[in-house]
């Protein structure tokens, strides 16, 4: 999760998302949907062989954790959809951070089978310097690297100082689902 996580941030960031405005929390999110539509079952070794909607067939492996594999059946769709959101929160030196950061939790469903695997981290960085011609920021984050990048709409710069702390908190979730054939 933590190569994940700061993978997209890095990503994130680097291409220049947005900031924020002074104290105002800015949120980004987006979501991805699939589906498949289970054409085989190998429950001796717990394989299942997916068709999406190309007619593209892939076979994965499902571990232990899945508790009601046995309720699996040929026809059975799989719909699973990807969130992840981006918040950006300044705060002052001396602030305490807003967000926590919490291990991954898997609830799983109490209808058909299905689950939803949720996880945050939080981190922040510290802005060292910023250019309003360019508009870019530059900042250090908690490892000690100092990045700069320029940022999308020159507004988000105002009320942003150095010395300013950034607080970048990271959601991802994946909710499956399983919808029985008719």
């Amino acid at each position: 999760m933590r190569k994940t996580y700061v993978a997209l941030v890095t990503l994130i960031w680097l291409t220049g998302s947005s900031l924020v405005h002074a104290q105002q929390p800015v949120t980004k999110g987006s979501s991805v949907t699939a589906t498949a539509t289970i054409q085989a079952i190998d429950k001796a070794n717990r394989r299942v062989t997916l068709r999406n909607e190309k007619g593209e067939e892939d076979t994965v492996t499902v571990g232990p954790e899945v508790k009601r594999f046995d309720e699996l059946k040929v026809g059975d769709v799989v719909r699973m959809t990807y969130y992840e959101s981006m918040v950006f929160q300044v705060r002052k030196p001396g602030d305490k951070p807003t967000g926590t950061t919490g291990d991954a939790a898997l609830t799983r469903s109490t209808g058909a089978p299905g689950a939803t695997l949720a996880a945050q981290e939080t981190r922040t960085v510290t802005v060292k310097a910023i250019d309003p011609a360019v508009p870019s920021v530059t900042v250090t984050t908690e490892d000690g690297r100092t990045v700069t990048r320029k940022i999308d709409n020159k507004k988000n710069l105002e009320g942003l100082k150095v010395g300013d702390r950034i607080d970048i908190t990271y959601t991802q979730a994946l909710v499956t689902e399983v919808v029985p054939a008719k």
